[in-house]
């Protein structure tokens, strides 16, 4: 078992892994009981309270200073949203783009990153596709090639989630910052699993989800916009994105001017349950460290690693620590061994490459034991009939 985290404590609030084997983090991870208490909370204040508003909104600002803190940004940096597809569809949109100008990507990204720019194809912007292999990290050279005069955004995951890739994105960011292009991150499966630090990353916008590795339900997102950046302006308007809100609640059209803090790409109401949550989340991974749980996950892929080559079955993405995180892809046919994990509690996700294995912070080096043997096992039963048949 890993010294490197108080696992047993930290078990404790993950119940789940009384009952199976967890290893689909990058799926979703599972509530911890910090954060089913804030929300039992939450919803006793909205029950028997009818809801004390202003006590709520201190909370949401608490939470964005919680936010702010994780990344090294400042609070005004941050704004709330649905998901990462939308925050990625908001910097899409912000960012002044004129027909002909280009945004490169990786080929084989997340898919909802990509249509959040493909979709900008109707108005003329370009999008180019940069390839790399599955167990190649993108770095500053990989895109260097593609850059031209009209070369405005780059945008990609920080940690992919179909092999696992940690791309070298702070490199990206000094290239962005020397040839005046935007850089937008995906940060969904590294926020809460390593340290992201928006200033040493170079990063103009970020984007996430709070479902893995921040720990609370789906439905709440959150969006980094670097101070200063003010030509990035909102699609949407609403009363809460404006610099001058009108009191009496009358429309004001002489009057538009937008936030100038990351809140401009806000409207309408939050979904303060999550964010009530979100500070409970923000305070165990604080606790427990962001570099330790980065190292932990790293050593639990060590092991997986190796019980992988005893049994030869094959990683699909990087190997190299500096290169991987918390995602790793087994080339298995996901149609012969999904049904198999099922059948034997354990939580894995098909991915396009074969099975996902993801850890969390609540992992053990007895659960890489545990999926090794259940693998040795298989491959043991499917080799019985060829041996026997040999010897026939």
């Amino acid at each position: 078992m890993s010294a490197i985290l108080e696992i047993d404590s930290i078990r404790q609030e993950f119940p789940v892994t009384k009952r199976m084997l967890y290893l689909d983090s990058a799926h979703q991870t599972p509530m911890a009981t910090c954060v089913r208490q804030a929300l039992s909370e939450f919803l006793a204040e909205g029950n028997e309270m009818a809801g004390p508003k202003p006590v709520w909104m201190r909370r949401v600002e608490r939470a964005r200073e919680d936010v702010a803190a994780l990344l090294n940004a400042l609070p005004g940096e941050i704004a709330f949203t649905k998901n990462t597809s939308e925050g990625l569809n908001i910097a899409a949109n912000a960012v002044p783009l004129a027909e002909g100008d280009t945004v490169l990507m990786l080929e084989g990204d997340h898919p909802n990153n990509a249509y959040a720019w493909l979709n900008l194809k109707r108005k003329g912007v370009q999008v180019r596709f940069v390839k790399v292999a599955d167990d190649e990290v993108a770095t500053a050279e990989t895109f260097e090639p593609f850059i031209d005069a009209r070369t405005r955004v780059i945008s990609l995951s920080h940690v992919t989630f179909h092999a696992g890739q940690r791309h070298d994105i702070a490199s990206i960011g000094r290239l962005c910052a020397q040839k005046g292009i935007y850089l937008v991150v995906d940060a969904m499966q590294s926020i809460g699993v390593l340290p992201v630090d928006v200033r040493k990353l170079g990063v103009s916008v970020l984007a996430a989800g709070c479902h893995k590795g921040l720990l609370v339900p789906q439905g709440l997102g959150i969006l980094y916009v670097k101070a200063g950046l003010d030509e990035l302006q909102p699609a949407y308007l609403a009363m809460s994105s404006l610099a001058n809100p009108p009191e009496d609640y009358i429309a004001r059209p002489d009057d538009l001017a937008p936030r100038k803090d990351a809140g401009r790409f806000e409207f309408g109401n939050y979904n303060l349950p999550d964010l009530h949550a979100l500070s409970s989340s923000i305070e165990l991974i604080r606790k427990t460290g962001v570099e330790r749980i980065e190292a932990h996950v790293l050593e639990l892929g060590d092991r997986l690693i190796g019980g992988l080559e005893t049994l030869g079955v094959r990683l699909v993405g990087p190997r190299a620590r500096a290169g991987r995180a918390h995602i790793y892809v087994l080339d298995l046919p996901v149609a012969e061994w999904l049904d198999y994990f099922t059948q034997n509690q354990v939580r894995v996700s098909p991915e396009r490459g074969g099975i996902r294995i993801s850890f969390g912070l609540f992992n053990t080096s007895e659960d890489v034991d545990q999926v090794v043997s259940l693998i040795r096992q298989r491959l043991s039963r499917a080799a019985q009939p060829a041996a026997a048949s040999r010897v026939d």
